[in-house]
């Protein structure tokens, strides 16, 4: 593949190379083989908290199959199946002013992400669903890329992918600001971890291989997301009013907190691969199953 193409397309340092080489070729090796013996398609998952990386790895790993062994690819983030500002609003009012904020488990239409993925197994042509960040609100169908299936390879990402439940007793006490002031009788968290609980899980019971880029701590997140912003707001787009600001991006956080914490602690058990990262996001050390 054309790594240097890839680079400038997603603005990536020389030394990313270098990852690739080290860590990544490896890993899309490691998915071939499981390929090659299983039904098609192939569903890889790509579990990362905010900013690790995740959505770049499953763009070079698309890169990588389509160019270097002809596969076809589907690449997904559970971010496209978010709902729109509309149906946050309405499920704020009914349930809990919390949920206008896109996020956690219950503002994804999982619905939409189950039947596109059922339909992705069956042939013909498939509109593949896109969240535009910088409106906070879903593309029009119009502008939803179309592909021809059933692809080799589905790439799934996503912040909370693969991510469990928590026991009642874990949802008990409050983990940070937001929860203790904007949700002290804890209705919005028993709400998310029962939309959790269930469609969910359905959709992750769909993948065939486990990848995780695990961050060192939450605390990092900020200012990995915040670099997110920085780079969507630089980016040119004409509407850019769902861009936030730091201190915006610092109250945003608070909402994945919880399960981005439980995340870390158990979704490495489900995955065949796991990096570990440092505060620069650079690979330290890899887990294999």
């Amino acid at each position: 593949m054309d790594i240097t193409g890839f680079l400038k397309a997603h603005r990536l340092p020389e030394t990313y190379a270098d990852t690739a080489q080290k860590w990544f070729n490896p890993l899309a090796e490691q998915i071939t083989t499981h390929y090659e013996s299983a039904k098609r398609p192939f569903v890889v998952g790509i579990n990362g908290c905010q900013g690790s990386g995740k959505s770049t790895l499953a763009a070079f790993l698309a890169a990588f199959f389509s160019s270097k062994q002809q596969l076809s690819v589907v690449t997904l983030s559970l971010d496209d199946f978010y709902l729109s500002k509309s149906d946050r609003n309405a499920l704020a009012v009914k349930v809990h002013p919390l949920l206008a904020t896109r996020g956690v488990p219950g503002t994804h239409n999982t619905d939409l992400a189950l039947a596109t993925l059922s339909r992705l197994k069956e042939y013909g042509t498939v509109s593949l669903p896109r969240f535009n960040k910088a409106t906070d609100d879903p593309y029009p169908v119009t502008d939803w890329p179309v592909t021809n299936s059933p692809p080799d390879i589905i790439l799934l990402e996503g912040w909370c992918l693969g991510v469990p439940p928590q026991s009642d007793a874990e949802l008990r006490n409050p983990v940070n600001k937001l929860e203790a002031e904007e949700d002290p009788l804890g209705i919005w968290r028993r709400f998310v971890n029962t939309q959790l609980a269930g469609e969910y899980q359905t959709l992750f019971e769909q993948v065939n291989f486990w990848c995780m880029l695990k961050g060192p701590s939450f605390d990092h997140v900020y200012r990995w997301r915040c670099e997110q912003e920085h780079k969507l707001a630089a980016s040119g787009v004409k509407d850019n009013s769902g861009v936030m600001s730091d201190e915006q991006v610092a109250r945003f956080i608070q909402h994945y907190q919880r399960l981005t914490e439980y995340g870390f602690q158990t979704v490495p058990q489900r995955c065949e691969c796991v990096f570990e990262l440092d505060e620069h996001r650079q690979i330290i050390n890899q887990h294999k199953a």
